[in-house]
């Protein structure tokens, strides 16, 4: 089984010797990506830097590179094009490395082996005693795909549900309930009836603003530590919440190495603070303590105690920073939470790089953007609960279900397992509609586009696995192994091949710049290109030789698609 990029790397670092230069100092130069235009070739090597090492002008080097590769049974041919070299596999070839890694659930397709590695993902991360919305989905399902990825290519992960189950939010919602609340009815509809009590303390406290000065005194009596009142009603309503966020969690296909919210870094903040007092960066102001961090060309002072000796969401992240560099020995320490938190981020980062922690490095803020639904008027605002228009994520998944239910009805109403199936494309339909554009920008929520069978969406996806599923069953006969084929038959599924083969660097990428769009986008292009081949390639009916090669085609198709798709949390149907 032959490696394609592999062998090309070997023959690239082969030649940059001859052409004078350290392998040791070329090799992490020598980056392999799909070319702009297909056209072109199969694969591109940018010369800059290997030219700049060899002090030579990149259109020069990228010449004197190509000229070194000459052909064998893997390369038909190395073009230079200004400072880019384009590489041509044989399609024989092509065919026979793909598909045989793929049958053999190598490396990239199948998973990699551990690679020392290790990434913390905190996501998620829901306000207890608050409503799981739409808007907190962004969080979870790409803090859960980056998950995903990050074990496919071998990285030990460790992802994390870091709560908001502690501060002063939490403390309104304790005062509202202790004012106003009934345990009975909060054990009948707990998430709906805690976020009711919440509308209404943000109504009465524009009345009332001592209710302010309520919270503040329950937040400061729950962190005295002591069995109190607000100790036992901390417990309530977070194990009210626990409960609660486990149904959207199950629908999501979504779980956690460690549940650790803000509560678990109480008895670890006073150690946290004892550090950042002995780095020498904690000062005094106007009462409360802080660490200024203009130097770093940050205005905002990180506020670690507030005056009346509380602490702050800042205090929690940095205990819990300390916390995972000891437990984890993370590379790096991914916040998945949205662009507007950058702030808060920037001085989390900042206070320890101040600090000289070298886990001040690994701290990456992995911001998204809104969630837009439309109005009634056309215009596109973001969900929102303090308005009081939240809409509760079960609810959206409810009516997700229902809808796609409505369309196997029509389309297919002798389906086995009808609900079931309408479960996974209703609730992978938003998934894959959250992920599919890059995660900084605005998801627009609509039900048109999202349940669209034959657009960019999961459906569409979901259904090229199903129709492959289905010409399996159809053939009739088992999958050759790849030994068995004759790979020359297959060289009119090239664009199929070569979309299959630049998986592993869509992962990679994905990895490395924490945006899973760059996954999703792989399975649309994978799902375009069967189902385009299929129409003008028969498998049911070909002659036994080509049927075989086609078939072998057909499955890896359907495995890759699978594996793209559970990378990204969404099941693949065999029917649909």
């Amino acid at each position: 089984m032959t490696d394609l990029h592999t062998h090309l790397r070997e023959r690239l670092l082969a030649a940059t010797t001859q052409l004078g230069l350290a392998r040791d100092a070329a090799e992490p130069l020598v980056r392999l990506d799909p070319p702009k235009n297909r056209e072109h070739g199969d694969v591109a090597l940018g010369a800059f830097q290997l030219a700049k090492l060899a002090g030579k002008a990149p259109p020069s080097f990228a010449s004197e590179l190509a000229a070194k590769i000459t052909p064998d049974d893997v390369i038909e041919s190395a073009t230079a094009a200004g400072p880019f070299v384009n590489f041509k596999f044989r399609r024989a070839a092509l065919a026979r490395a793909v598909l045989t890694a793929i049958a053999a659930d190598a490396a990239p397709y199948g998973r990699s082996p551990k690679n020392g590695q290790v990434v913390c993902i905190d996501y998620s991360s829901p306000n207890i005693a608050k409503p799981f919305h739409i808007g907190h989905m962004r969080s979870t399902v790409i803090g859960n795909a980056l998950c995903r990825i990050h074990r496919h290519l071998g990285t030990t992960v460790h992802g994390i549900n870091h709560l908001g189950d502690w501060g002063m939010p939490f403390a309104k919602m304790m005062t509202a309930y202790m004012r106003w609340g009934n345990e009975q009815e909060l054990h009948r509809s707990p998430m709906r009836y805690m976020f009711d009590l919440y509308k209404r303390y943000g109504v009465e406290v524009k009345n009332n603003p001592a209710l302010d000065d309520e919270a503040a005194l329950h937040f400061k009596a729950l962190e005295s530590g002591k069995d109190n009142q607000e100790r036992r009603m901390w417990q309530l309503l977070r194990d009210e919440s626990l409960k609660a966020f486990q149904g959207p969690y199950s629908r999501l296909g979504v779980t956690f190495d460690h549940v650790t919210g803000e509560s678990f870094f109480e008895d670890k903040m006073e150690a946290a603070m004892q550090r950042v007092a002995t780095a020498g960066v904690l000062e005094n102001s106007d009462g409360a303590q802080v660490v200024w961090l203009k130097e770093l060309g940050i205005k905002e002072p990180c506020l670690l105690r507030k005056s009346d000796g509380t602490t702050l969401y800042h205090t929690r992240d940095l205990a819990a920073a300390f916390w995972r560099e000891q437990q984890y020995h993370p590379n790096r320490i991914l916040y998945v939470v949205g662009a507007e938190q950058k702030l808060h981020f920037d001085q989390l980062k900042g206070v320890l790089t101040k600090m000289k922690e070298e886990v001040a490095a690994a701290v990456e803020h992995v911001p998204f953007g809104l969630v837009l639904s439309k109005t009634e008027d056309g215009k596109w605002e973001k969900f929102a609960s303090r308005s009081g228009n939240a809409v509760f994520l079960d609810e959206i998944l409810d009516e997700a279900v229902a809808k796609v239910r409505s369309i196997i009805r029509e389309k297919n109403p002798d389906l086995p397992n009808a609900d079931e199936v309408a479960e996974q494309i209703g609730t992978s339909a938003i998934v894959f509609n959250d992920l599919k554009n890059s995660r900084i920008k605005d998801v627009k929520f609509d039900w048109e586009q999202m349940l669209n069978f034959d657009g960019e969406t999961g459906p569409y996806v979901q259904f090229a696995c199903a129709r492959l599923s289905s010409i399996q069953r159809k053939v009739g006969v088992p999958v050759p192994k790849p030994e068995a084929v004759d790979f020359a038959l297959l060289a009119d599924a090239e664009r199929v091949l070569l979309v299959m083969m630049e998986f592993g660097t869509a992962v990679q990428r994905a990895a490395e710049q924490s945006e899973p769009s760059i996954v999703t986008g792989h399975t649309i292009a994978l799902a375009g290109e069967i189902h385009s081949y299929l129409r003008d390639h028969y498998v049911v009916g070909a002659e036994p030789a080509v049927r075989d090669a086609r078939l072998l085609l057909v499955d890896c198709a359907r495995r890759l698609l699978t594996t793209g798709l559970w990378l990204l949390g969404i099941p693949a149907p065999e029917r649909m």
